[in-house]
């Protein structure tokens, strides 16, 4: 979680966009085809190794702790999402089996697996007090470190009402999703390869870009999306704000 360290609540920042993000390009500047496709083929092949070696396993019994600011490390928008109910894990997040199941004292939440942490089990604020003392942390916050939880990985169908601002699709962030999205490519059956939507938004938190889906043909060779406007503007987004509820007050504050 992002808080001041503590005995009970230690920080486990992680960056941004991690090993899926790949650089973007603002002019047009022709490229032969093979060139390109090569370069996607072999930034999906070393993102394809990072997913196969850190595989989450299907259930089990980890110690739970909160993390109070939206990030995500496939370049997930959290405009596109309930930034609530996410999980920030060690395993990386692969292109099926993202929604997770978490249970304890008789309470039970899905959480959407899109952030590798640096080796804690976190998750959302929120619904790490609602699992925790059966409250919202807006209502009643609590503070303190991990809970010993069980889990287990089960459909994405059981996520839906989290990817609901994205009509159940994954909002990425086309400038620097890429890597991600051709890696899940190369899994065709996969639920990110079915289901995945690309915006013209420069960062997870929504603060850059433009509120607008772009499209990219992979199969022909294409690294980078075309939007309506010039990809990966930084232009400032102030229509899809992004939230974080604060640890220890339980306010809603505009992440940045």
């Amino acid at each position: 979680m992002r808080f001041p360290d503590s005995p009970l609540s230690p920080s486990r920042s992680t960056s941004s966009l991690g090993p899926f993000s790949t650089s973007f390009r603002t002019t047009s500047l022709a490229q032969p085809a093979l060139v390109t496709m090569i370069f996607t083929l072999l930034s999906a092949a070393a993102t394809l190794a990072a997913v196969a070696k850190a595989q989450l396993a299907p259930s089990g019994t980890v110690s739970v702790t909160p993390h109070d600011m939206y990030s995500s490390s496939i370049g997930a928008l959290g405009c596109k999402l309930n930034t609530n109910r996410v999980a920030y894990w060690p395993a990386v997040p692969g292109c099926d089996n993202l929604c997770i199941q978490l249970s304890y004292q008789g309470r039970t939440l899905n959480v959407l697996h899109i952030d590798t942490s640096g080796g804690a089990y976190d998750i959302s604020y929120d619904a790490w007090n609602y699992l925790g003392f059966g409250v919202s942390a807006t209502e009643q916050p609590w503070q303190g470190g991990g809970i010993s939880m069980d889990y287990q990985v089960v459909g994405m169908d059981q996520c839906a009402d989290i990817l609901a601002p994205a009509g159940g699709k994954l909002g990425l962030t086309a400038a620097n999703s890429m890597n991600y999205v051709a890696a899940c490519a190369g899994q065709p059956d996969s639920w990110v390869a079915k289901n995945y939507a690309l915006y013209n938004i420069l960062n997870p938190v929504c603060t850059w870009g433009f509120d607008e889906e772009c499209t990219v043909d992979l199969a022909a060779g294409q690294n980078q999306p075309t939007c309506p406007n010039i990809l990966g503007l930084t232009v400032p987004l102030t229509t899809a704000p992004v939230y974080n509820i604060q640890y220890g007050t339980g306010l809603s504050v505009l992440a940045q």
